[in-house]
């Protein structure tokens, strides 16, 4: 691991995790203290990372938070900024540009934490976070890890989360990739299993309803080459009611044929397509400005908005409950078919 100073002083580190324990690095990735990050993913074939980031890691900080960050205690929106649990109101973080409701869970976000190491080894890294009872107005004590790991050119996250009381929890992974190493993800072609979508306004609210993908821009069951539109996409797809065993959720295939494979336990996936990206002042990876739709966010979650519709899955943690959800992304080589 490596040492590096966060702009109030403190002391994060950047975590190294490869498959390959003589050094030749197969497959790995750089995983950040700062937000349990993944910063960046390499595999020993290809000459460029995989996913959308800067090595000038205060912009984690700032502008690059949600790049690569693991998002909770709830991701994506909740209307109005406010939600009921057991008939008391929490009033949340309302933010202007998302129509006045809460995205992703506002200053309280855990990618916006210095996590705690909670074990380290070649192959892996965990992080332990505890946020407190009332933090960003949720409810509840609640202690959070999450483990990185690889094996063979796969990445696993999985998460688990605890609380003292009744709570809302939803986390995702928020990584944006591109496989070709280009400026832009357009070309790149995704497959999704999801026969449903659900229906969201211009804010990118979930109105409540359940549509079909059949004649939609959002059926990837056959594949769709992206495009930087319009249409432009940040949509959930609907995989499943509940959270399941670990099943397929994407592929996407960049236009050089790289494939990355994407297998989660959660019943629902954001596909945002990064067409509100801005230039943050600082080279990508590659050396490339960062930009809009320099990559495609494939976000694993359970349903969003979840606390305003009591038709959607809960999304409810109570003591003594644990909550528990693993995403696998496994790269193919063109050669591998």
């Amino acid at each position: 691991m490596t040492p590096y100073e966060l702009t109030d002083g403190r002391t994060a580190h950047v975590f190294h995790i490869t498959d390959d324990l003589a050094g030749g690095g197969t497959f790995g990735a750089r995983v950040l203290q700062w937000g349990a990050c993944l910063q960046d993913v390499r595999h020993s074939a290809i000459p460029h990372s995989l996913t959308m980031g800067t090595d000038e890691l205060s912009l984690y900080e700032g502008p690059m938070a949600t790049a690569g960050g693991l998002i909770g205690p709830v991701v994506n929106r909740i209307s109005d900024a406010r939600a009921t649990l057991d008939g008391a109101e929490h009033r949340l973080e309302p933010r202007e540009d998302a129509g006045g409701a809460t995205l992703h869970s506002g200053s309280a976000g855990t990618h916006r934490k210095l996590w705690d190491l909670a074990d380290h080894g070649p192959r892996h890294v965990t992080l332990r976070l505890a946020m407190p009872d009332g933090e960003g107005g949720f409810p509840g004590n609640r202690t959070v890890t999450a483990r990185w790991e690889v094996a063979g050119p796969a990445l696993t996250l999985t998460v688990e989360a605890e609380t003292d009381a009744p709570t809302w929890i939803n986390f995702a992974n928020h990584s944006y990739w591109n496989l070709d190493g280009t400026g832009s993800a357009e070309g790149h072609a995704l497959v999704s299993p999801a026969e449903r979508y659900l229906d969201a306004d211009e804010e990118g609210l979930v109105t409540g309803r359940i549509e079909e993908v059949e004649g939609t821009p959002l059926d990837f069951r056959q594949g769709r080459t992206l495009a930087a539109g319009p249409p432009h996409l940040d949509h959930c797809l609907v995989l499943a009611e509940e959270p399941r065993s670990i099943a397929p959720a994407a592929v996407l295939t960049g236009t050089s044929g790289i494939r990355l494979e994407v297998d989660s336990t959660e019943p629902a996936m954001q596909v945002y397509d990064g067409w509100k990206l801005k230039d943050v002042g600082a080279p990508d990876h590659q050396g490339r400005p960062i930009g809009p739709h320099r990559g495609v966010a494939l976000e694993c979650q359970r349903w969003p908005d979840a606390p305003s519709h009591g038709g959607f899955p809960s999304v409810r943690l109570d003591p003594g409950e644990v909550y528990r959800q693993m995403t696998v992304w496994r790269v193919a080589l063109p050669s591998e078919g």
